[in-house]
């Protein structure tokens, strides 16, 4: 797999958890996410003037500094369609004690 793949999927995957987290704390039930953000949660989340995109202003952490990436037709904002076709990012195991 290429440098810049794995660089993408760790960024998106860091992103979904991100998201994950800020949108399990809204809820205040205490309740651990059931997996990643949807692309439509990751939207609502960031697209703060609500225009369907994601510009570089409005994106955060690594998904801002790996805009240029993700950006495939590179137009300057991330849609919908760029955010379903990233690469998912690799499950790592985790350790058993």
């Amino acid at each position: 797999m290429k440098k810049s793949t794995k660089k993408v999927i760790g960024v998106l995957g860091l992103s979904l958890l991100i998201s994950s987290t800020a949108f399990a704390q809204v809820g205040g039930k205490g309740e651990r996410p059931q997996g990643p953000p949807s692309v439509k949660q990751i939207l609502k989340d960031l697209d703060a003037n609500e225009d369907g995109q994601i510009s570089l202003k409005e994106a955060k952490g690594p998904l801002k500094k790996d805009f240029k990436i993700i950006d495939t037709n590179e137009d300057g904002f991330i849609s919908k369609k760029e955010l379903k076709n990233a690469p998912k990012p690799e499950r790592k195991e985790r350790p058993r004690n």
